[in-house]
């Protein structure tokens, strides 16, 4: 029946009703809180990838390493703990080999470091601090995008805190060092903490750039505060020993 033959029979379609509206509408902000969380995590991953980056370039530098091996070092300090992450939680491809702007702002980094190291090492504690702020963004995007794909708050959190983590610890590796992760001051912990904070906020419904920022200042404030005072976790006890045989044995 045309529109005209409905008119005429005296019939009107049907307006829409107040629960349709609702649940367009509904359905509408759930696309835009939805994409905004997936750009939160975009900016934070990247933001972080390029921080992280800058800490295993200036590590690569420190140690007289050719632009290769910076390179190598800016890509695998920026990218192993998201790509362990991607993988644990079936985001395959992972993000830092199936998205060229990853790959992009590692090389980036470390371009920069290996050109301008004299005027980056003038900084004090240049690869702790470029570490300690990418630990921030990372345990945070990487709890963020945990909850994303549908997993508990308790392993968001864990899943952000070996976000935060991997990149160091690959890094370190690659250097012939033990891990900071296993011996340094407070490191784990400040990244556990920053991401229980983004797993909190999404049980208790919280804004995600709030429980983002809230999350990544105090993994950052933390870190730094750890560094400063050298707070750290409780280690074996030693025996009596030398200092300068306790020294050896590091």
């Amino acid at each position: 029946m045309t529109p005209l033959s409905i008119q005429a029979a005296g019939i009107r379609p049907a307006a829409p009703s107040p629960h349709s509206k609702a649940t367009y509408v509904f359905n509408v902000l759930s696309l835009d809180v939805d994409a905004a969380i997936k750009t939160l995590v975009l900016t934070l991953d990247l933001v972080g990838t390029f921080v992280f980056a800058l800490s295993g370039a200036t590590a690569g530098a420190r140690r007289r390493l050719d632009i290769f091996g910076v390179l190598v070092l800016s890509f695998v300090a920026a990218n192993s703990g998201g790509i362990v992450r991607d993988l644990l939680i079936g985001a395959t491809p992972p993000a830092a080999i199936s998205d060229w702007r990853y790959l992009g702002v590692s090389l980036m980094a470390g371009v920069v470091i290996f050109f301008w190291y004299p005027v980056i090492n003038r900084l004090q504690s240049p690869v702790l601090f470029f570490d300690a702020v990418g630990l921030a963004l990372f345990c945070v995007a990487g709890a963020q995008k945990a909850l994303v794909f549908g997993l508990t708050p308790l392993m968001a959190a864990l899943l952000g805190m070996l976000t935060g983590i991997g990149g160091g610890i690959a890094r370190d590796v690659l250097l012939s060092n033990v891990p900071g992760v296993f011996r340094s001051d407070i490191y784990a912990v400040a990244a556990l903490a920053g991401a229980t904070v983004v797993a909190v906020g999404h049980v208790l419904g919280w804004p995600t750039t709030f429980t983002a920022v809230g999350g990544a200042a105090l993994c950052l404030g933390l870190r730094l505060a750890a560094i400063h005072r050298g707070w750290h976790l409780p280690t074996a006890r030693w025996p009596e020993q030398t200092e300068a045989h306790r020294d050896e044995e590091r």
